[in-house]
């Protein structure tokens, strides 16, 4: 009778247990973005720090930042997870070499970049751990000092684009000639169009960007604000790149 009553018991608590995580959860999508993001900073300090944690607030932050492509969501992630990815740029066996070439800042903002990216191309990509999305931006990040130092480990010579737009956008025909067609018809100007093709096309730093367009734009700090502005543009945007890529097949 003892062993049947307590077999009873763990099964009440198990399920109360289980009540409690289903009740957390919905409680968590339907928490407000501020709060979220509070607990999210929480949990990362915990996770930073090999503490025992609960992953749903970072799980939900990438949610609703790669999943619903909340704009708003976006900001916050980079702000929840921007720490981290410095931490990770600063333990990279090559880091002092990196960064003699580009500032923490712009590879952290290029690794957000590419997880923005692949959650535009890929539908699919869900996270099903705290542990796996941060693998992603991480080597994400890893992707961006890689690539980065590919390009400057050999001389090279690189053609300087043409001033009109229709060219700039015809400039390459690859995999990626349509979804970068529509990005640029969500441009608002020239200099967007500028900034957008030697970023994601040429894939040029800020400073370089500066060096090929000195009389054009002031400072770098420009031109992370042009590029700020551009993808907070494309965020609010992208349920039409999706639809705009499906037409087509």
């Amino acid at each position: 009778m003892l062993q049947i009553a307590i077999a009873k018991q763990i099964n009440l608590e198990d399920a109360s247990f289980t009540t409690l995580f289903q009740s957390e959860d919905v409680a968590i999508c339907d928490m407000s973005l501020a709060t979220l993001e509070k607990h999210c900073l929480i949990e990362i300090d915990s996770y930073y720090h090999n503490a025992l944690c609960n992953e749903n607030y970072g799980l939900e932050m990438f949610r609703r930042a790669t999943v619903l492509h909340d704009p708003y969501a976006w900001e916050a992630l980079q702000r929840c997870f921007s720490g981290i990815a410095r931490s990770w740029l600063r333990r990279h066996p090559r880091w002092e070499m990196a960064c003699a070439i580009d500032s923490e800042e712009n590879y952290v903002a290029q690794a957000f970049t590419r997880l923005w990216y692949a959650s535009t191309k890929n539908e699919n990509l869900h996270f099903q751990t705290l542990s796996a999305a941060l693998g992603y931006l991480r080597a994400s990040l890893n992707g961006t000092i890689m690539d980065t130092l590919r390009s400057y480990s050999r001389p090279k010579e690189m053609a300087w684009p043409e001033t009109d737009s229709t060219e700039l956008v015809m400039d390459e025909l690859d995999e990626t000639e349509e979804l970068w067609t529509i990005i640029c018809s969500m441009l608002s100007n020239e200099r967007e169009v500028r900034v957008a093709y030697l970023h994601f096309r040429c894939g040029l730093k800020a400073r370089e960007i500066l060096q090929f367009c000195p009389e054009e734009f002031k400072d770098a700090q420009e031109i992370y604000s042009i590029r700020r502005n551009m993808f907070k543009r494309l965020m609010r945007n992208v349920d039409q790149i999706r639809w705009r890529l499906g037409a087509g097949d």
